[in-house]
């Protein structure tokens, strides 16, 4: 039997535990959970024979190694800022590892001794960072080898609720990590091209630059640019890309409300609200409000924030429940993005039959023969349950199925890498289509940029 460890069985672990064990037969796997809650962990096996689940605390260095050591892969499920401590065990045991987190600049600098121990380090093989590389990629190289120049690149990947399970006046719930969804856009500009020009948005103005695009079927949403558009331009070979920009999507009008709380300070995660636990929901609220003897919190915030009583987004707040005298922080030394996320988390949690919503949309632009073109490219995944995501399946599968493909032999070239080479998307994207992962493609005639953000 070849053994596979995964550490950490969070909430996009589902897919991928079911993907291993239903290939285990027929690979001879023997797959080991380790998580420092096994209790949950054993709920996603179902006692399969080829299957069991340990207590793992990953800062336990003894115990980690001993994990590892036993281990053919290592498949890191944790939290990214904790891959690095598994990676130096995998590298001195000579073991390959897999993750769908960004590669740091810790996990980078492993890559000269993964190579020299012809150890594969796969990275951001996820949904984004995952899918979408290897998505973009291959439409990028199938455009290259028909002798076109890639002059436009967008991509925007959303979260999202299912329209079936859409019941909130936000058109959202949390799908992923609601820390990052608090945290999203912060720690600098965002940047990107767009013709040729290079285009900043400052935090405090990302949500209100948006622009829209349709997905068949599926309607109107729009999009907020990522922090850096131009991480991957040279590993994407785009290097005299004109327009390169990548984005968030959500459905239309959730920027527009989530700057309230950008303007309040209430993503702010960098210092200690005084005596937190004791606050009402309606006391945070008012903490970053004037001080009036008068003045409701209500008309503060509508006064403050120049909302008007009969617009949608009043509507939306009052439906967080936000200004409720009743509901408790009850959270020590808590910061203000700590608090909003509970409050969040009250409305925006799916609920056990709740279904989620994976959308992605990548536009290529190029020249051929002195003409410009562009493709259209959308894929759409639908969730079964709260356990079952889309997120959990467009996360979990691209990871198990890199990491058959390295135990198998058929991912080989060493090093820490993401997936954008043939070898490794090819497979990948083609067994993807067997569980409805796929895109569709548009031919259509060249648009260009959005005008919105020139």
């Amino acid at each position: 039997m070849r053994h596979i460890l995964i550490i950490g069985a969070g909430k996009s672990s589902s897919y991928l535990i079911k993907y291993l064990l239903d290939h285990s037969q027929n690979e001879q796997l023997q797959i080991i959970i380790g998580d420092i809650n096994p209790e949950q962990a054993s709920k996603l096996i179902h006692n399969h024979p080829n299957a069991s689940v340990k207590k793992l605390d990953v800062f336990n260095a003894e115990d980690r190694a001993l994990a590892i050591e036993m281990a053919d892969i290592v498949i890191s499920m944790l939290p990214a800022h904790m891959h690095i401590e598994v990676a130096k065990d995998c590298v001195r045991l000579k073991k390959h590892m897999v993750t769908a987190s960004y590669i740091s600049d810790a996990m980078k600098d492993l890559h000269d001794e993964a190579v020299d121990n012809n150890l594969v380090f796969m990275n951001e093989i996820g949904v984004d960072p995952g899918i979408d590389h290897m998505s973009a990629m291959q439409v990028i190289d199938r455009i290259r080898d028909n002798g076109g120049k890639m002059i436009l690149f967008e991509s925007f990947t959303g979260g999202l609720v299912a329209p079936e399970s859409d019941n909130n006046l936000w058109n959202y719930k949390f799908t992923w990590n609601p820390r990052n969804v608090v945290l999203a856009g912060q720690g600098g500009a965002a940047k990107f091209l767009q013709e040729g020009k290079f285009k900043y948005i400052p935090y405090h103005r990302l949500f209100r630059r948006t622009e829209f695009l349709e997905i068949e079927n599926y309607g109107r949403f729009e999009v907020y640019a990522n922090r850096d558009s131009l991480k991957y331009q040279s590993a994407y070979g785009l290097d005299n890309i004109k327009t390169l920009y990548r984005g968030t999507m959500r459905r239309v009008g959730f920027s527009k409300a989530w700057n309230l709380f950008v303007l309040l300070g209430m993503t702010d995660d960098s210092y200690i609200i005084e005596d937190s636990e004791n606050m009402s929901y309606r006391d945070f609220v008012n903490a970053f409000l004037p001080y009036s003897h008068t003045d409701s919190v209500e008309l503060k915030f509508r006064h403050n924030l120049k909302i008007d009583q009969d617009d949608i987004i009043w509507d939306k707040l009052e439906e967080l429940d936000i200004f409720s005298s009743t509901k408790m922080v009850h959270l020590k030394r808590a910061t203000p993005a700590q608090i909003l996320q509970k409050i969040l988390m009250d409305s925006w949690t799916l609920s056990p039959i709740d279904k989620d919503m994976i959308v992605m949309y990548h536009k290529f632009g190029y020249e051929k023969d002195g003409k410009k073109h562009q493709i259209d490219a959308s894929m759409v995944v639908i969730g079964e349950n709260q356990t079952y995501t889309a997120m959990a399946k467009t996360v979990g599968l691209p990871v198990a199925i890199a990491t058959l493909a390295i135990l198998n032999e058929k991912i080989t070239t060493p090093g820490v890498q993401m997936p954008i080479a043939r070898e490794v998307y090819t497979p990948i994207l083609s067994e993807l289509k067997n569980h409805d992962i796929q895109f569709t493609e548009k031919d259509l005639p060249y648009l260009g940029y959005n005008p919105l953000n020139n």
